[in-house]
């Protein structure tokens, strides 16, 4: 009888291992199915804003200089990165799938960088914008708190497009973005119309460096009614 009780016991036992074992096969491959849908979800997203800022400017072409305002190129940048951020911060700078969305997200920052400066060079305008290069690795200290920097001047003049590059990404058109403004490994390193600046710049370094930000600032001070 007592035999048949342990017997008993340890089916049981199995059993409620066997549950418990399954149920935490599921929640993993659930929680990860979930995360690799998330990064799909991004990585669509992203090629969608490439073919769509070809279509833009194909369209931009046709219209004129009146029609086409800020708002004409792609504005999803901000967005995108948030969420590639998120991403890389959740499953790390080394994971593959991180990678291949740097990438895509790369590519779609070039795209908008070219699409913009041919818009701009068409109605004769000076672009306004700042090329970004960073890196994750530890020797690189300034490198977050320039994103920081970056981030806050962008919500601050939201004309202004800010386009950032890992400087180490395995990406052709990043290399020849680097190769042809000679930018040096000395990080973080900035190009404002043309000139280089490495190492930390500051949100006034930066207003000094673009007199078009300082202009807008003015202008928004003197068109801002006081409260009374």
């Amino acid at each position: 009888m007592k035999n048949n009780i342990d017997y008993k016991k340890y089916i049981f036992s199995f059993v409620i291992t066997a549950i418990i074992f399954a149920t935490a096969i599921y929640l993993s491959n659930y929680f990860s199915q979930k995360k690799l849908d998330e990064i799909r979800n991004i990585q669509d997203k992203i090629s969608i804003d490439i073919l769509s800022s070809e279509t833009q400017f194909s369209l931009l072409e046709q219209s004129s200089c009146k029609d086409i305002g800020s708002g004409s190129l792609s504005n999803e940048l901000g967005n995108l990165e948030a969420k590639l951020s998120y991403t890389e911060n959740q499953r790390g700078t080394e994971d593959s799938e991180v990678q291949t969305l740097k990438q895509y997200y790369s590519l779609l920052e070039i795209k908008d960088y070219l699409l913009m400066n041919k818009i701009s060079e068409k109605c004769n305008k000076t672009p306004l914008s700042i090329i970004y290069f960073y890196s994750n690795s530890d020797k690189c200290e300034d490198c977050e708190k320039e994103g920081f920097v970056l981030t806050k001047l962008r919500e601050t003049y939201p004309d202004l497009r800010v386009y950032s590059f890992d400087y180490n990404i395995d990406v052709s058109a990043v290399k020849t973005l680097i190769s042809i403004n000679k930018v040096e490994n000395k990080l973080p390193a900035i190009i404002i119309k043309d000139k280089i600046f490495y190492g930390f710049q500051s949100i006034e370094d930066l207003e000094k460096a673009m007199p078009e930000l300082q202009k807008m600032k003015s202008q928004k001070s003197s068109t801002t009614k006081p409260v009374l």
